[in-house]
């Protein structure tokens, strides 16, 4: 995917303050350069800085594959509070996920403790007793066509844990080309989105409640699940 324009990026700002900017990742572009180049989110920050000296630098991360609300902080100060933030489990992230075949309960939490699959592979990860702890809460927000349309809420914030507890659950996300079935249905587009994120910034003020739309390629796989594109 290439780099976002001025306009591109612009267009999918969701929230502005002072301190932060939330901002709707698009699925496959990674948000940070990697180590060979490459096409990323970061590079397109410059045009976000809307007036302050400095454009605004990430406060936490997304998959390349995820979609949905990343927060920015706008200035060092704020960067630094969101951080502590997210580090302390203050921030409430929820995502939409869609899942082959799905859980026969309604919700429930998965505790699966989470470590590196090995040396080689970097990111990739696996159930590990002696892993760190892992907390996934989940509720079913849909079901068809075999896939069941499910919000995750990750109480703790390791890699590709929801990508993880999924899939050792038995129903991994559509379009996991890593933990799951990959592109068996003709994509590799991962079905993964970040689709709410509530931030207490203020002890005198009600967090802030930010919303990404649903991106065009989960829309027909929510429909078979009851989405009414809302």
């Amino acid at each position: 995917m290439p780099e976002l324009t001025a306009e591109e990026i612009l267009a999918r700002v969701l929230y502005r303050d002072g301190l932060m900017l939330v901002i709707d990742k698009p699925a496959g572009l990674p948000v940070h350069r990697g180590p060979k180049g490459g096409a990323n989110l970061e590079s397109s920050f410059e045009f976000l800085r809307y007036g302050l000296p400095r454009p605004p630098v990430l406060a936490h991360r997304l998959d390349r594959d995820t979609s949905g609300c990343l927060v920015l902080g706008r200035h060092r100060k704020a960067t630094a509070s969101l951080g502590l933030l997210f580090k302390h489990g203050r921030i409430s992230k929820t995502y939409w996920a869609v899942v082959e075949g799905g859980p026969v309960e309604d919700e429930g939490t998965i505790e699966l403790p989470i470590g590196r699959l090995n040396a080689e592979r970097g990111w990739w990860q696996k159930i590990d007793p002696e892993g760190q702890p892992a907390t996934t809460k989940w509720r079913v927000l849909g079901r068809g066509d075999g896939l069941t349309w499910l919000a995750l809420q990750p109480v703790t914030g390791r890699t590709h844990q929801l990508r993880v507890h999924s899939a050792a659950m038995g129903w991994p996300i559509v379009g996991d080309n890593i933990y799951g079935n990959g592109p068996r249905f003709g994509e590799p587009t991962l079905h993964l989105h970040a689709r709410e994120i509530v931030i207490p910034i203020s002890r005198n003020k009600p967090p802030i409640v930010v919303i990404a739309p649903a991106p065009p390629h989960l829309h027909q796989r929510l429909r078979a699940c009851g989405w009414s594109g809302e």
